[in-house]
């Protein structure tokens, strides 16, 4: 309370200057508002795209590795002559693959094979082509998906090759006429089945998820039955196609220690029974440690980008209390020569370098709130404001506004009173 009560004098006479001087004060402190708030924005911004990126990355599967069929170069890719005059390419992961990767590979708690591919459907008069993902019902263990409607695969439906499947949003969009997708029956190529379920889509990202743009999900025991492994089509001149047995094995490990060390030996495993390089190894938990450290980089280079600002608006309130210690070196001069001690006059020019940069602070922090909510509300770009830059970009503004005004607080306190007073 004493040092409220000494210092109560000063802060009136300071907000009383500032007030005075509207117009000057205000565009003073329009350098801090905009350096606090461009502070606040753009590590909000920042931070919404890296929260989007590590979202959507953890969402795959921190104990995941993905082991994905790459279609080899034509030289890698011709095995033979009797390959090339049928038109059909054979490269890609094997059922035998994963076996070995859950029976020799340690640390292995679960392989999720997976085929990728296109068929034609038809519902009633809708005709179109669909993306179907062939799988096992371990896929929704380890690629979770919001169930919207029915339900996901069973293992009764691998076990009785079930003509049953799944929509993604996608597909009922595509497929959508004026009755309920659910429970109705589509046909995919040569076979009828049943709608028991619709699931969510990944919702986006900066990394695509095995299945982001998937339409349907159907047991891979049933797809086998049904269409084989080859996926032929007509061309002009004759036929041509792929037989890709996986397109994908997702392998879960038991603990995110053994994740690296378990991509290597599957790599160096595939590599012995895969003469040519028709397989690729994606490991979310280095993509996620990757996108960790470049959201740290990318938050220090957008924090000192916008710290710029406020040494701009430092730099303007310097320049400011340069001009009001000018101003008022003749009443500098009689309160010095009345007896007012250094420390005194020092104390009055920081408290009125502190109104301001308090007052554009404050200003600020409504401005760097508001700015992400409306680039969120106009753009649908998530943004993710941290206490943290509020309280930094604050706590930097009033730091730098005490900088900058001890200069001008020192030079007023060193000013001799004979020359102050002869002043005009």
């Amino acid at each position: 309370m004493q040092a409220l009560s000494f210092y109560w004098p000063f802060i009136k006479l300071g907000a009383t200057d500032v007030w005075r001087h509207k117009t000057r004060s205000f565009l003073t402190m329009l350098g801090m508002v905009f350096g606090v708030g461009s502070v606040i924005a753009m590590l909000a911004v920042g931070e919404g795209a890296s929260h989007q990126a590590l979202e959507s990355i953890k969402r795959r599967g921190s104990q995941n590795i993905m082991v994905n069929s790459v279609k080899p170069t034509s030289e890698e890719g011709s095995s033979s002559a009797a390959q090339a005059s049928a038109r059909l390419a054979v490269y890609g992961l094997l059922n035998d693959d994963e076996a070995r990767i859950r029976e020799t590979v340690p640390g292995v708690e679960r392989t999720v094979p997976a085929r990728m591919v296109r068929r034609n459907a038809r519902f009633n008069e809708r005709q179109l082509e669909l993306r179907v993902v062939e799988t096992v019902p371990d896929w929704f263990e380890v690629v979770p998906r919001p169930i919207l409607a029915g339900r996901v695969l069973h293992d009764i439906d691998l076990s009785t090759h079930a003509n049953v499947c799944v929509l993604t949003e996608f597909g009922v969009r595509k497929l959508l006429a004026a009755e309920e997708m659910l429970g109705q029956r589509v046909r995919l190529g040569s076979g009828v089945f049943e709608v028991i379920g619709i699931v969510k889509n990944e919702s986006g990202g900066n990394v695509r998820a095995p299945d982001s743009e998937a339409d349907a999900y159907i047991p891979m025991s049933t797809a086998s039955r049904l269409f084989g492994v080859a996926n032929i089509r007509r061309v002009s001149g004759g036929m041509e196609g792929e037989k890709v047995e996986l397109s994908q094995i997702i392998v879960k490990m038991k603990d995110t220690s053994v994740v690296e060390a378990g991509a290597k030996a599957i790599e160096a495993m595939l590599k012995r029974f895969h003469k040519k390089q028709d397989f690729k190894i994606d490991v979310p938990l280095s993509l996620l440690r990757e996108a960790e450290k470049t959201k740290r980089t990318y938050n220090i280079v957008l924090g000192a980008i916008a710290g710029i600002s406020l040494l701009v608006g430092g730099i303007g309130i310097m320049n400011i209390m340069l001009a009001s210690v000018t101003e008022r070196t003749k009443e500098i001069g009689i309160r010095r020569a009345i007896g007012a001690r250094k420390s005194r006059i020092v104390v009055q020019f920081l408290i009125n370098t502190c109104v301001l940069s308090i007052g554009g602070g404050l200003a600020g922090l409504i401005v760097g709130v508001a700015i992400p909510l409306l680039i969120t509300f106009f753009s649908g770009m998530p943004t993710v404001i941290q206490p943290y830059s509020m309280v930094l970009a604050f706590g930097i503004s009033v730091g730098i506004g005490i900088i900058f005004g001890l200069y001008p607080a020192l030079r007023a306190a060193s000013l001799d009173p004979i020359e102050a007073l002869r002043h005009e």
